[in-house]
């Protein structure tokens, strides 16, 4: 009786865990370096879609002070997938959270 209960109890966290909106892809191991194409600040962050050969990289810092049309590098972060932001009332594919810029 004992067993199943642990192993009721550990299905359960497993199918509530399933049910969170975005996923955890690692760390990031590089830089990430581009150019300003939108920016937004939500909760204490600042949001900042940066373009680099026509690819784009979305990335959460802590909130600063960022203008579109400028180069920044970011020090690598932790990648999510599937990432929706309640007070945006947004989804982002993927997202780069970082502690701040390259310095």
């Amino acid at each position: 009786m004992k067993k199943f209960l642990v192993l009721s109890l550990a299905v359960s966290i497993l199918l509530s865990l399933s049910a969170v909106n975005f996923s955890y892809a690692g760390p990031q191991s590089a830089a990430i370096t581009g150019k300003v194409v939108e920016t937004m600040d939500a909760a204490g962050y600042t949001y900042v879609c940066l373009e680099k050969d026509g690819q784009k990289t979305w990335v959460a810092v802590p909130q600063m002070k960022v203008e579109k049309g400028q180069t920044l590098s970011f020090n690598p972060g932790s990648e999510m997938v599937n990432f929706e932001s309640k007070t945006l009332k947004r989804k982002f594919d993927r997202i780069i959270f970082s502690d701040g810029p390259v310095k």
